[in-house]
C-alpha cells in the first residue's frame, strides 16, 4: 500500500466480457507503462481473467474491483489479489475485508462514509463517482477534515483531467475506463489501449505532482 501511495499512477478500470481477452489486454497496457489493473466484478468472466492475468502476465499488479459482498471478498482472498476496490462501504463489508485479511480500498462519497470507514481503520478510499460527486472542489472540501485521509477518485475521470486530479496531495491515483473501454475490449483494439497508456504515463513523467 506504500509503494501505491507513492506511485501516483492511473489505474485502468477494465470491464472484461471474454476471459480470452484478458491477457491482449494486460499485455497492451503494460506496454504502455500501466502496470496495476483493476479487473471489475461485471461480468461472469472477471475471476477467470484475473486468473489468467495472474499466471502470464507477471509484470502486472491484478486488482479485483466491484467487491461489494462477503462472498466477493472470499473471492479476492481465493484468487489472492493484492488490492481489491468497492464502490462504497458497509460496516458488514470491510469487517468482512479486514478479517479475510484482504487490502480493500472502499467508495466513498460524503463525509459520514469517511468517518465510518475510519472507525473500521480504513484511511485509504476511493472517491466515487467523483464527477457526479461534485469533482475536484468536492474531493477539496470532503478531504479537508480528513489529513490522514488519501484518496483514489473514480467516476467521469478523463485522460485530459487526470493530472489535476492527481496534483491535489491527498490523491494517490486515478481509476478510469478510458484506458481501455468496454469497446476498445471486445473489438481488441490493444494498440489503441496501449498507445492510450503509453501517453498518460508519459504526460504523468513529465509532470511533477
Amino acid at each position: 500500500m506504500d509503494a501505491l501511495i507513492a506511485s501516483r499512477t492511473v489505474i485502468p478500470v477494465l470491464t472484461i466480457s471474454r476471459a480470452s481477452d484478458a491477457v491482449l489486454l494486460a499485455r497492451a497496457l503494460v506496454r504502455g507503462g500501466i502496470h496495476i489493473l483493476e479487473v471489475t466484478l461485471r461480468t461472469p468472466a472477471a475471476a477467470e481473467a484475473v486468473a489468467l492475468i495472474q499466471a502470464e502476465v507477471p509484470e502486472a499488479t491484478v486488482a479485483l474491483g466491484t467487491v461489494m459482498t462477503e462472498a466477493d471478498v472470499a473471492l479476492a482472498h481465493r484468487l489472492n489479489v493484492g488490492l481489491s476496490f468497492s464502490p462504497g462501504a458497509t460496516p458488514a463489508l470491510l469487517k468482512a475485508a479486514r478479517d479475510a485479511r484482504i487490502t480493500l480500498i472502499p467508495g466513498i462519497q460524503t463525509a459520514s462514509d469517511l468517518m465510518m470507514a475510519a472507525e473500521l481503520g480504513y484511511h485509504v478510499v476511493k472517491f466515487f463517482p467523483a464527477m457526479p460527486a461534485g469533482g475536484l472542489a468536492a474531493l477539496k472540501a470532503l478531504a479537508a477534515p480528513f489529513p490522514q485521509t488519501r484518496f483514489c477518485p473514480t467516476g467521469g475521470i478523463d485522460e485530459f483531467s487526470a493530472t489535476q486530479w492527481l496534483a491535489l496531495p491527498c490523491v494517490f491515483a486515478v481509476g478510469g475506463s478510458w484506458l481501455a473501454t468496454p469497446q476498445d475490449i471486445e473489438q481488441g483494439n490493444w494498440a489503441a489501449i496501449e498507445q492510450k497508456a503509453g501517453r498518460i504515463k508519459n504526460l504523468l513523467s513529465s509532470r511533477a505532482l
